[in-house]
């Protein structure tokens, strides 16, 4: 990276307002020139979506008093956030793209699903290098000054060495007071699942309509995995990357009459 003071973007999919993107641009504040582009309102689960029948847009505002970072409000994805940030508002590609702290886990099975994840994966694609950081609490109120640590010290660690092209980092913090968190493990993706339900119920009009319950199984038992070092008391790191190709499976499918 250049050595000069580092052109950072912070997104989310929370939505621009909350806590946890509040928490992120105070310790990004500190490493750089720091852009805010995020969702106007929660895009929670959105995964790698972006619009493309509707119109986007984009409004610089103002969220914290005395806060030098650059902020805008975006009517689309956290993908949308990226995209438009880097064509359209910042004057060069970022140093380094920052996305979260999410209100929740985005372990395991459930980065597909992450918008927060989806931002981080989308910069990446553009040659950006990413990270993306979740906590393991939901709450509007969840307590996100333990992460401020393992925050600073992964993105210090990341602008001293750079990542490897086509990767990308989730982190994800338990909820734990800083005195009993034990540290960072660098993972690997636990194979765990959801096991989903939908809560059908009837309108007062007399429609059925559906809630998306369900539980999440953890089958895997290694001590290796991004849930085992959660579970622990650890900050997990698992590298992504954004080439889905099964590589192992080549040969097997090449041996087929096709």
């Amino acid at each position: 990276m250049s050595k000069k003071r580092p052109l950072i973007l912070v997104t989310n999919d929370d939505g621009i307002t909350a806590p946890g993107i509040r928490a992120l641009i105070e310790v990004m504040n500190s490493f750089g020139d720091v852009y805010v582009v995020a969702p106007d309102a929660p895009q929670s689960a959105m995964g790698h979506a972006i619009t493309i029948n509707d119109t986007l847009y984009c409004n610089a505002i103002t969220v914290g008093k005395g806060e030098p970072q650059t902020e805008y409000s975006c009517s689309g994805t956290p993908v949308d956030c990226v995209k438009i940030a880097v064509n359209e508002i910042l004057k060069r590609k970022p140093d380094l793209c920052v996305s979260g702290v999410n209100h929740g886990s985005n372990s395991s099975i459930n980065v597909i699903y992450s918008g927060t994840m989806s931002a981080a994966v989308e910069a990446g694609t553009l040659g950006i290098p990413a990270i993306g950081f979740s906590l393991l609490d939901y709450s509007i109120d969840a307590d996100f000054e333990p992460s401020k640590k393992y925050i600073k010290l992964l993105v210090e660690q990341c602008i001293e060495h750079g990542l490897p092209s086509g990767v990308v980092l989730n982190v994800n913090i338990p909820k734990l007071a800083e005195d009993e968190i034990k540290g960072v493990r660098v993972c690997r993706q636990a194979d765990a699942h959801w096991e989903e339900k939908f809560d059908k119920r009837t309108s007062p009009l007399g429609r059925d309509y559906y809630w998306l319950t369900g539980e999440f199984i953890n089958d895997d038992k290694g001590e290796d995995t991004d849930e085992w070092a959660l579970h622990n008391g650890y900050v997990s790191v698992v590298p992504v990357q954004f080439d889905l190709t099964a590589h192992h499976a080549i040969k097997d499918i090449n041996s087929w009459d096709i």
